[in-house]
């Protein structure tokens, strides 16, 4: 009976992990690693591997980076300046409280618009980097989803096989 409230623990974790996507306070990959930890200490010490925990490790590394290089790469390559780049990245996490889920879309939208126009950007190149901003965001997020996923197939496969 344990074994099965514990795995629907390690299920639930797995799963509230992407809620960090749309919510940048929940802490996606902390909330993975408990469900890992949780299956390790009191279920199986001896299942996961040495490399299971390095790969774990490289990919929230790469988890870790993938919003912050997405939304500095776009927010570059539409013209935005560096304290839009700054300006996004506050914006997303000040914006997961404002009007969840979509004032991580908007929030940094205008944030960024504000941020070039103070700058003495024309609105055209403001608009152009809040663009740059919301595509940053969407592949960031695109990416973790992707990067979670692998994470967690990466788990059942060590532990079922």
């Amino acid at each position: 009976m344990l074994d099965i409230i514990i795995w629907v623990l390690i299920i639930a974790l797995f799963l509230a992990s992407f809620a960090g996507i749309i919510f940048p306070i929940v802490p996606s990959v902390l909330v993975l690693w408990a469900g890992f930890l949780l299956f390790h200490f009191v279920l199986d010490p001896a299942e996961l591997t040495m490399v299971f925990w390095l790969a774990m490790a490289i990919f929230t590394i790469i988890l870790i980076g993938a919003d912050i290089v997405a939304n500095s790469y776009f927010v570059k390559r539409f013209g935005g300046s560096k304290w839009g780049e700054r300006g996004a990245a506050v914006a997303v996490i000040i914006g997961s409280f404002i009007y969840p889920p979509f004032g991580i879309i908007l929030v940094p939208f205008l944030a960024v618009f504000a941020i070039e126009m103070v700058q003495k950007r024309t609105a055209q190149e403001a608009v152009r980097a809040s663009v740059g901003s919301l595509l940053g965001f969407l592949g960031g997020a695109f990416a973790k989803v992707i990067i979670q996923f692998i994470m967690i197939v990466w788990f059942f496969v060590v532990i079922w096989l």
